[in-house]
């Protein structure tokens, strides 16, 4: 079981990496833009269109990876003081009353959705040449659906806490810097960095 449930984490991971270059080509397309807008006075009426759709499409696809990561927001002021199992009764609440009804409303009605701009070959109306938007629409189902997958897998974790009494591990991804290990792994001590500031307070004084 916990091989599956790292696997869909490492799918939701790469969907995550693979998505994440939109703010590299979301940044191009605006500098582009402006560039071409106040140097070259040749704006383009389907710039507006594609930002929205790239942000749009970054910030949908990313939900499953951020879900995976435990990254969406939460108080954390209490949840942070709270013993696992009562962690994960909260969490698994919150999975069956919130998260399981929205997100499987957003996936049928994204469905919907889509399958009615496909129907018609939705174009934006933002400008008189817009560009097509069902490619665009079909992002919210298939976002929902990788959304779901994942919520399941959490809802799983949430059942093992309560039985083991400890969270089950997660997929590795970028982590924020650990100052005590990377202290550790430089062979650098506390007192070293204390001699050290003495030696820079020292110096200041000496040259004033």
């Amino acid at each position: 079981m916990q091989k599956l449930l790292l696997t869909i984490d490492k799918i939701s991971t790469f969907v995550g990496h693979i998505f994440s270059w939109l703010i590299v080509s979301l940044t191009l397309l605006i500098t582009w833009e402006v560039f071409s807008r106040y140097a070259l006075d040749k704006p383009h009426d389907w710039a507006f269109d594609g930002m929205i759709m790239m942000y749009g499409t970054l910030f949908m696809m990313a939900g499953a990876y951020t879900l995976a990561k435990n990254g969406h927001v939460r108080g954390d002021v209490l949840y942070g003081f709270f013993p696992p199992r009562l962690q994960a009764g909260l969490d698994l609440t919150l999975y069956f009353v919130f998260f399981l009804p929205g997100v499987t409303a957003l996936c049928w009605a994204g469905y919907n959705y889509a399958g009615e701009s496909w129907a018609i070959w939705e174009h934006s109306g933002i400008t008189s040449s817009g560009p097509p938007v069902y490619p665009y629409k079909t992002v919210i189902p298939v976002a929902g659906a990788f959304l779901l997958v994942q919520g399941i897998v959490e809802i799983i974790r949430c059942i093992r806490c309560l039985k083991d009494g400890k969270w089950p591990s997660r997929e590795e991804d970028v982590e924020e810097v650990d100052v005590e290990k990377l202290k550790e792994q430089m062979h650098v001590k506390d007192e070293d960095i204390a001699k050290l500031d003495e030696f820079v307070t020292a110096k200041k004084g000496s040259d004033k």
